[in-house]
């Protein structure tokens, strides 16, 4: 398991029925009791979703509701899928299946944004900086759980700009285009850039396992974890070294209808 101060990664790796969930339920208990508000449960290694399977679901999202918080699954297969169409899950949580991520083409540079602001970053006051972006983001047409996720993705791209650096000149710039939102993230640091993808553990289990080792005493493990989260949450990341100056540009991409932007 994965933790972060706002959000959980929560591996099932098998079968979710009455023999299982128990260890499941202490799990999603202690992350909820502890404050955490994004639970997203990856059903990698679960084939089947029995009854008491189905009663843990339920009663993590209305605990997690009832703190203002949001649980969501991920990689779930096509039986397992069904069997959350049938309960009804998908009407009270997002589900995600293990089909292709949205397809996001590059941005032709002769395309202007409906509107770009940005926003510098208080080191000293990331919540306060978090809720001016929370206010942007609300100028764009996403739902409720597509705002939450962005937030999280945005919060942690933040916290990576001020721990690895002094967050002297670092800002977040969001820009509204007729198909997607972009969320820039800079920094005046060293430098970084991430491979295209990052594996979860040594072992290749876990949400992104087949990929390839990425040990946890690596320097950048801590900044990796972060980056997992973020390519879940978001249809796009990309972190390279910034174009101009010294730093790193953390580009966050959400796709929307594009009727809704223009109206936004």
């Amino acid at each position: 398991m994965q933790n972060m101060p706002d959000i959980a990664l929560v591996p099932i790796d098998s079968d979710l029925d009455v023999t299982t969930v128990r260890a499941v339920r202490r799990t999603v208990d202690r992350l909820i009791d502890g404050g955490c508000r994004r639970v997203i449960l990856n059903m990698l290694g679960a084939s089947y979703v029995d009854s008491a399977g189905m009663a843990l679901i339920f009663r993590s999202i209305r605990r997690m509701r009832a703190m203002g918080g949001l649980v969501s699954i991920t990689n779930a297969s096509e039986r397992v899928l069904r069997s959350l169409r049938i309960a009804r899950v998908v009407d009270f949580a997002p589900v995600s299946g293990r089909g292709p991520r949205p397809v996001v083409s590059e941005l032709d540079p002769k395309v202007q944004p409906l509107w770009r602001v940005a926003v510098r970053i208080d080191p000293t006051d990331l919540a306060e900086t978090r809720t001016r972006v929370g206010g942007l983001l609300r100028r764009l047409p996403f739902t409720d759980d597509q705002m939450f996720d962005m937030t999280l993705a945005v919060g942690e791209a933040m916290g990576n700009a001020v721990d690895h650096t002094d967050g002297s000149c670092a800002q977040v710039t969001v820009s509204a285009f007729p198909d997607r939102a972009v969320i820039d993230v800079t920094d005046c640091g060293c430098g970084y850039a991430a491979p295209p993808r990052m594996p979860t553990s040594v072992t290749g289990q876990g949400p992104l396992a087949g990929q390839g080792p990425f040990p946890e005493q690596d320097s950048f493990a801590e900044r990796g974890r972060g980056v997992r989260m973020m390519r879940l949450l978001a249809d796009s990341v990309t972190i390279t070294p910034k174009p101009s100056g010294v730093g790193t540009l953390v580009r966050l991409v959400k796709l929307v209808d594009a009727a809704d932007v223009a109206r936004s």
